[in-house]
């Protein structure tokens, strides 16, 4: 993968339940990371005395975090109202060369901020809700 541009990197939600993808707008960094938790099956059998893992059974998780300016009504009532409401739709994150992570996220954080001489920004956090698909860029 080559270098790719940050703004391209792209967070959508589903803004109905009915497979209409919105880019969460203003974003202006946004960030995935994928995690696997290990479980341990080590005993004094080990050889060496190495720690044995068991494929395959840890948990997977993706957390998603994004910050930015208000620009679009629709996306920022949607952002809240998955927060309030406690749901969890499907989000799609945009890789560019990479491909397209899609699945059920829940909004685990949701911050406002604002200087008195500057824009209001806000800040977001998801976690997975469920299993993610994956989809490569072709």
């Amino acid at each position: 993968m080559v270098a790719q541009s940050g703004k391209d990197l792209l967070i959508k939600v589903d803004l109905s339940g009915g497979g209409q993808f919105e880019t969460l707008a203003g974003l202006r960094a946004t960030r995935i990371a994928f995690n696997a938790e290990t479980v341990d099956v080590t005993s004094l059998e080990s050889s060496g005395g190495w720690r044995e893992l068991l494929a395959g059974a840890g948990v997977k998780t993706a957390a998603i975090s994004g910050s930015g300016v208000f620009k679009d009504a629709a996306s920022d009532a949607r952002a809240r109202q998955v927060f309030f409401d406690g749901e969890a739709p499907e989000f799609q994150v945009i890789v560019p060369d990479f491909g397209t992570v899609q699945g059920g996220f829940v909004i685990s954080g949701l911050e406002y901020a604002g200087d008195y001489d500057g824009e209001a920004t806000y800040e977001l956090s998801l976690a997975s809700a469920g299993a993610l698909t994956f989809t490569a860029a072709v």
